[in-house]
């Protein structure tokens, strides 16, 4: 409308030139003495000629200079509205059918938003393959409607860019899909938009989120990683998390002398003596807290008391409490007010996700977790409160969530499970699992700095090794591979083997014995750090067996992955 707007008034611009000009020239009829042509004015009156034809010169540029910064801006208002990004934006593009998909594009471009972060949505029916190769993050909210179709908005981008090669090496972006289980193709679109998205050379920034009908535990997990991802962990949850308390039997840690940040193992007891219910591969939500020192701190400085009753939802808590599971603002947004207006406009702290390091069997919840610092060199909220301030006996508000994308292969199927670091725990929980059945064959290939210091859960990975519960361990150390503890018996057998290097060398030097495996029917399930040994790891497994293999392993769930 703008563009329309600035022609026509261009037009009259050009038409009340043109009026002047003729009415002008009859204005100087009568001033001549002789016959018009072919005579010419003389004296005074040739300088008059000479001022109007100046005078249309004038015009008829301005004009021209009009009509051009138009165009100009026409151009600009058009780049705009066909969404090219700016540099550094985000870009959420949702793929609606019901309004679902559209609803979470906004409230994950306002979550980016209110980071300080340069964000908007885009429907996916305006989206263009010069965009998509224009734009350098971009998050789909992908619906899947009916047996697995998808949505009607995108067919003309299925067709226009889906349906063809791109080349997109230079694009990040995650995908998250949403769909019903009660239907064969689950999150049927959202999987296809991954995959051909892989396929053009785009980078994950993490690996694609399943949202059954709408599940709030699956959107947290979305709003953690995207977090992560952006950089901007402190995002509110969009929903409260039900949190039960549980309670910390007992902590240690597991690395004293690392080079690495230290890394604890944590064992935690169902509240009122309940047996905990889950599964190898399935998430710990914790609600963390604030260090009770900064709480006190801010309380002093506002001039509050901490024990003052405050009502949160249905709950009531001291002004405390709620401070300790809460971003901290400045002080001075709360002097003046009272203990409940404080407790009003305080935004929760943000749920953390830990793998799972047990089955239920063990009698305990485990967690394995390394203390995060920030750059100024303080420990973060969720590994500070749960490596330092939380002491045995106290309670931990912690929710289970289910993650079927990292369940298990049924007990018969061939596991091959590839990790690093604190990715062990997830991989942990599934050797466990194992270990009551062992009706089938289970290779572990990890990988940490020292061998002598750095090798986590060691005990009880050698004592399944022993057992036979564990067919075969490949242990990769990047900076020293002594001390390791693997017996010689092991070693000299070939049921073991020390690497240096990390794992995706490894699983190189095993490509051999990886294939035959993976003919064998063979799951493979990945934990661990995303940048540097899930892109590894995946590079290894194409190189070993090439894309269309590993592509066909993905679509059947044989190649499972829990990064963060």
């Amino acid at each position: 409308m703008t563009g329309a707007r600035t022609s026509t008034a261009a037009r009259a611009a050009q038409a009340g030139v043109l009026l002047a000009l003729g009415a002008a020239a009859l204005a100087f009829l009568p001033l001549h003495e002789e016959t018009w042509w072919p005579g010419y004015p003389t004296g005074g009156r040739g300088v008059a000629a000479a001022l109007v034809a100046l005078a249309w010169l004038l015009a008829s540029a301005a004009t021209v200079l009009r009509a051009r910064g138009a165009a100009r801006a026409d151009a600009a208002t058009a780049a705009a509205d066909a969404g090219l990004p700016a540099a550094g934006e985000w870009l959420v593009v949702h793929a609606s059918q019901t309004g679902q998909a559209a609803e979470i594009a906004q409230r994950t471009a306002t979550s980016l938003q209110a980071a300080g972060l340069e964000a908007r949505t885009r429907d996916i029916a305006s989206l263009d393959a010069k965009t998509l190769a224009a734009v350098r993050q971009v998050l789909f909210i992908a619906s899947t409607t009916g047996e697995g179709d998808p949505p009607d908005a995108a067919a003309g981008f299925i067709g226009a860019c889906m349906r063809d090669d791109a080349r997109l090496p230079g694009l990040r972006y995650a995908v998250l899909a949403l769909g019903d289980r009660g239907y064969r193709n689950y999150c049927a679109f959202g999987h296809a938009l991954d995959q051909w998205l892989r396929q053009s050379g785009a980078s994950p920034l993490f690996d694609l989120v399943e949202v059954d009908n709408g599940d709030p535990a699956a959107l947290r997990h979305w709003q953690h990683h995207l977090g992560v991802a952006a950089g901007a962990p402190a995002l509110p949850d969009w929903t409260p998390v039900a949190y039960q308390a549980w309670t910390l039997a007992q902590r240690r840690e597991l690395n004293p002398g690392s080079e690495g940040e230290p890394v604890f193992e944590l064992r935690l007891l169902p509240p009122d003596g309940s047996a905990g219910a889950w599964r190898a591969g399935d998430i710990a939500e914790v609600g963390p807290r604030q260090v009770p020192a900064a709480v006190a701190a801010l309380l002093a400085a506002a001039g509050l008391d901490a024990a003052s009753p405050v009502r949160v939802g249905e709950a009531t808590r001291t002004l405390g409490a709620q401070l300790s599971r809460s971003q901290l603002p400045p002080a001075d947004d709360l002097r003046g007010l009272d203990a409940q207006a404080v407790a009003d406009r305080l935004q929760p702290l943000p749920s953390r996700e830990y793998s799972i390091a047990s089955i239920p069997g063990e009698g305990s919840l485990r967690l394995l977790l390394r203390r995060m610092l920030r750059p100024d060199g303080t420990p973060g909220v969720g590994s500070g409160w749960l490596c330092d301030h939380v002491q045995p006996g106290g309670d931990v508000d912690l929710r289970i969530r289910a993650n079927p994308g990292f369940h298990g292969p049924p007990a018969t199927t061939p596991m091959l499970l590839v990790g690093n670091g604190t990715g062990i725990a997830g991989l942990r929980a599934h050797l466990a699992e194992r270990q009551a059945s062992r009706q089938a064959r289970s290779w572990l290939l990890f990988g940490e700095r020292h061998g002598d210091r750095d090798f986590h859960q060691r005990d009880d990975i050698l004592r399944w090794l022993g057992e036979g519960g564990l067919e075969r361990l490949d242990l990769a150390f990047s900076r020293g591979t002594g001390g390791s503890g693997v017996p010689a018996d092991a070693l000299s057998s070939g049921r073991a083997t020390v690497h240096c290097g990390y794992v995706q060398d490894a699983l190189r030097a095993e490509a051999s014995r990886l294939r035959d495996w993976v003919d064998a029917g063979a799951a493979i399930l990945v934990c661990g750090s995303l940048q540097g040994m899930a892109s590894g790891v995946d590079g290894a497994l194409r190189e070993i067996l090439g894309d269309t293999c590993v592509d066909g392993l993905l679509a059947a769930g044989r190649y499972r992955r829990d990064v963060y």
